[in-house]
């Protein structure tokens, strides 16, 4: 049995690799992939898959002495559905060729994921979903249906899918998860403008999309248990996003206050140090669920993470306007085009303010999240059901 990595074993690696791939001289994307092959890119995923089987907390040691010595990063923020969603999915119900073949361009950004699951009918009962997949006979599936939401549509190669197999049987278990390709035949991509003026968002229209059987992620049928595994770790990449302290839009915020004496008053400073104390609490907790995710031990935690970012986001944006004042109601620009990122701290406190109101929509709606945290962190009582069992063609739609 080898021992474990240790953090001076990392710092040998780093150094390694620094010294064959100078950062000054070395392409970016050359950079990337040869920190992945080394065993650096997130050091607690097996050897071979970019890591080594390393305590998920020595992670952060890594990135700070590459982050020191000037190497380029990956840009989680453009490819953080690959990384937070599609990455510990294909991981925990991939082949070894799914794993080899998808995590290392996924990693280095070569290769864009998106999120197939929600649909204009099943959005917070997202097990009622309708897009069918159908089996030929030559086993290819067949996909016909209609996404919405569908953050970075528009730059994905590859997108992580769930689609309904069997309609006989009860809308949680008739579901089958898949890898489809966006440049495929039959996908269609159309923006959908949001209240920013921007459309980072799309609506995907899949007509005849034809999927081998190889792309299967897990058992026909067993399709929500394996987005399960999806939705928990999207909860936590959305809530739980790694920050300094006084990170993201507490930042803004605080950076507002300290450089604007003229705005302060009482009742804002006091209103700004809450926020800040909660802010705080929730990026540790973050650091935590992260770390439990990384052990393979996601939970329905993550669920109150990813509402209390939606209750901060909005209430920080919120006072930020405020302490503003009539400045806080002017908006940089309007302009609808399609970005690469959502940049929640690099444009004004307008953006921030009307982007939020997202924040309680995307990765699962408050509702649904109270009533998760109800259910099963908190072991209340659940709310009377009387559609589990019943056919999913039977539903009333």
């Amino acid at each position: 049995m080898s021992s474990p990595v240790t953090a001076a074993d990392l710092r040998d690696r780093v150094r390694d690799l620094l010294a064959a791939h100078p950062p000054a001289t070395t392409d970016r994307t050359a950079f990337l992939r040869a920190r992945f092959d080394a065993g650096l890119a997130w050091v607690h995923y097996p050897e071979g898959l970019g890591g080594l089987g390393a305590d998920p907390a020595l992670q952060a040691g890594v990135d700070a002495l590459l982050a020191e010595a000037g190497a380029p990063g990956n840009d989680p923020r453009r490819i953080g559905i690959g990384l937070g969603m599609a990455a510990p999915t294909l991981l925990a119900y991939g082949t070894e060729e799914h794993r080899r073949r998808f995590l290392r361009p996924l990693w280095t950004g070569e290769e864009v994921w998106c999120q197939l699951f929600s649909e204009p009918g099943a959005g917070s009962d997202l097990a009622a979903l309708a897009t069918r997949a159908v089996r030929g006979d030559d086993g290819t599936w067949v996909v016909d249906g209609q996404k919405v939401w569908t953050s970075s549509a528009h730059l994905a190669r590859w997108a992580i899918l769930i689609a309904r197999t069997d309609p006989e049987a009860p809308k949680h278990r008739g579901l089958t998860y898949f890898v489809c390709d966006m440049t495929d035949p039959g996908v269609e991509v159309r923006p959908l403008r949001q209240i920013t003026g921007e459309a980072e968002f799309n609506e995907v229209f899949l007509t005849g999309v034809r999927i081998p059987d190889g792309h299967r992620l897990g058992a026909v049928g067993d399709g929500w248990a394996v987005a399960r595994t999806t939705l928990m770790n999207e909860r936590v990449a959305i809530g739980g996003a790694r920050l300094p302290r006084e990170g993201g839009m507490i930042g803004r915020a605080a950076r507002t206050w300290r450089d604007r004496p003229e705005l302060r008053t009482h009742d804002l400073h006091q209103r700004l140090l809450d926020a800040w104390v909660d802010a705080e609490v929730a990026r540790l907790t973050g650091e935590r669920l992260r770390q439990q995710l990384a052990a393979g031990r996601p939970g329905p935690e993550g669920s109150a993470v990813k509402l209390a970012f939606a209750r901060l986001n909005q209430r920080i944006s919120g006072l930020e306007v405020e302490l503003l004042g009539e400045e806080g109601l002017l908006y940089d620009d309007w302009t609808m085009r399609r970005p690469e990122l959502v940049d929640f701290t690099g444009r004004d406190a307008g953006y921030r303010y009307l982007r939020s109101k997202g924040n309680s929509i995307e990765g699962g709606t408050s509702e649904v999240l109270l009533n998760i945290v109800a259910e099963r962190v908190l072991g209340l009582p659940a709310e009377p059901r009387d559609d589990k069992d019943v056919p999913w063609k039977d539903l009333a739609r």
